[in-house]
């Protein structure tokens, strides 16, 4: 890729996304860690509401007649960042790595590099690739109890081009190395790993259980949550090579260490021997720019470190707890908040008066029948006494 290309092509959202650069074991990165982990967890019910809301005005402006003007814009607008998109029609990069080995710091990073990469993370915000995974693959799996491997299927992946993206990060894409080396030959893989695979689970098993119960209780009221637990389901099967994820009820059984290992072990040793050492990296996020340029053939006076700029640092273990707290947390104060207003507004025009200006008199009713009790009390025991005297 030419430097002219580089800069041509569509920064993404990932380059928005809060990174923690203090070094490793300082307060500053615990703290670092807690901020970025709360701010990705709320984005993302903030995007479903929002989504959620953006349905309801669609829906409300299709009765009303407004449908047809409003889909020929959305239409016109669509068509317009597909072409904007779509630079040459190939994909670039593409990691190979499961989950939790560093692919969303290295899809920061490739980012900067110039290449718009879709990580799993946001997979549910790109609809049209995410809703044709979950037919295809996810869902189906569901209702056939059955799990569609990448063996049983070859997705579109001309849809990533139509979104504007060059690369992918992390499952679901890093199973499909053998069709995207065929359909793009010079496509470039990088495999991330760990430093073992005992290393690799523990990070695995903290995500799976931070993100298995705003799953369970969000699906309920979203639709797009709902979708995520398909994705969870099927990916969780994937991992363990058990089907049993696909249709047991919440809460879902415990990751098994042994066949996830297993699992990830096989997977990284079957892209050794399927993509040519030219086009495969096996790399570690730790070792930073300088690999990463050489294999993309980024000129070392284009390469971020030459500029002092640190390799990016997102989503550890720590972070991805938080992202859960704040993204079932966040909805759930949200709701009270709401459910709070209504009542109150609605407490006003019955009584008369605001909840807090109730409170308040009743507060005060109160501290005046509690000192006219101890008035009396008291006036008691001095009568008691003075008979007692006599």
């Amino acid at each position: 890729m030419n430097d002219q290309q580089q800069q041509q092509q569509p920064k993404t959202k990932m380059s928005t996304i809060y990174l923690n650069q203090n070094a490793g074991g300082s307060w500053s990165e615990f703290f670092g860690d807690i901020y970025s982990g709360i701010a990705v967890g709320i984005g993302h019910p903030k995007w479903i509401v929002e989504k959620a809301i953006d349905q309801g005005v669609k829906a409300i402006t299709s009765l009303t007649g407004m449908a047809s003007s409003s889909s020929s814009a959305d239409s016109s607008s669509n068509n317009s960042s597909i072409d904007n998109g779509k630079l040459d029609g190939s994909l670039k990069v593409i990691g190979v790595g499961y989950g939790r080995t560093g692919t969303y710091s290295l899809a920061l990073a490739l980012d900067e590099l110039g290449f718009p990469t879709l990580h799993t993370q946001h997979l549910y915000e790109n609809q049209k690739i995410f809703t044709h995974f979950v037919d295809n693959i996810f869902y189906k799996s569901i209702q056939q109890d059955e799990v569609i491997t990448p063996d049983m299927y070859t997705p579109d992946f001309d849809l990533l081009l139509d979104g504007g993206f060059t690369a992918t990060m992390d499952l679901p894409f890093a199973l499909y190395y053998t069709q995207i080396h065929e359909i793009y030959p010079d496509c470039k893989f990088i495999l991330t790993v760990r430093e073992n695979s005992e290393v690799w689970f523990r990070s695995w098993d903290v995500l799976t259980k931070s993100i298995t119960q705003p799953a369970q209780y969000g699906s309920f009221f979203f639709t797009h949550v709902n979708r995520l637990n398909y994705y969870m389901r099927w990916l969780f099967s994937i991992v363990n090579s058990d089907k049993t994820y696909l249709n047991a009820p919440f809460p879902l059984p415990p990751q098994n260490k042994a066949r996830s290992i297993s699992s990830y072990e096989a997977h990284n040793q079957k892209v050794r021997n399927s993509i040519p050492s030219s086009h495969l990296l096996e790399y570690n996020v730790r070792e930073g720019w300088e690999p990463l340029c050489s294999f993309l053939e980024i000129p070392e006076a284009n390469c971020p470190s030459t500029h002092g700029i640190p390799f990016p640092k997102s989503n550890s273990a720590r972070a991805v707890t938080w992202q859960a707290y704040s993204s079932f947390i966040g909805p759930l104060v949200l709701t009270v908040f709401i459910l709070f207003s209504v009542f109150s507004l609605f407490f006003r025009k019955v009584t008369g008066m605001s909840v807090i200006s109730w409170c308040l008199f009743v507060k005060a009713k109160f501290m005046h029948w509690t000192n006219e009790s101890l008035k009396e009390r008291t006036k008691r025991n001095k009568n008691k006494m003075g008979m007692k005297m006599d």
